[in-house]
């Protein structure tokens, strides 16, 4: 399979590491993120990855992410066991936050369930809240 750019699509890490773990499982809370005054994502559907030798990341559905506030940007980053990332900046009254949150649109298939859904960095935003 080749990705947009024509060139060959990466062979995931797993095949080198089948004991590597991406968990990617419900969380039981409600999750927030604001950023300058704002609600930028609010979800009950957020879901928590659990990786190999990473803290946890909150993971929320994209249709509960406030996209209309964020610019696509130029920027991307690879990872061997969930594929290559696409990054967003948070503009939101006239204070932004480059780079604030990633997505993996086209997931290795042993990730395919993190499609549709982004992270934010907890640096860059103002706050990400996890329960009530």
């Amino acid at each position: 399979m080749a990705q947009a750019t024509g060139a060959p699509r990466k062979q995931s890490g797993f095949a080198d590491h089948p004991d590597y773990r991406v968990d990617f499982e419900p969380c039981a809370e409600h999750v927030r993120v604001t950023f300058n005054g704002e609600v930028v994502a609010d979800s009950r559907r957020a879901r928590v990855m659990k990786e190999t030798a990473q803290a946890p990341v909150y993971y929320v559905p994209r249709d509960d992410v406030r996209m209309d506030l964020t610019t696509r940007t130029d920027h991307h980053s690879y990872c061997p066991f969930k594929g290559e990332a696409s990054y967003w900046t948070l503009d939101v009254g006239g204070r932004s936050a480059k780079n604030a949150l990633w997505s993996y649109e086209e997931p290795y298939p042993e990730v395919a369930n993190i499609k549709d859904y982004v992270a934010f960095y907890a640096d860059r935003v103002d706050g990400i809240v996890v329960g009530d």
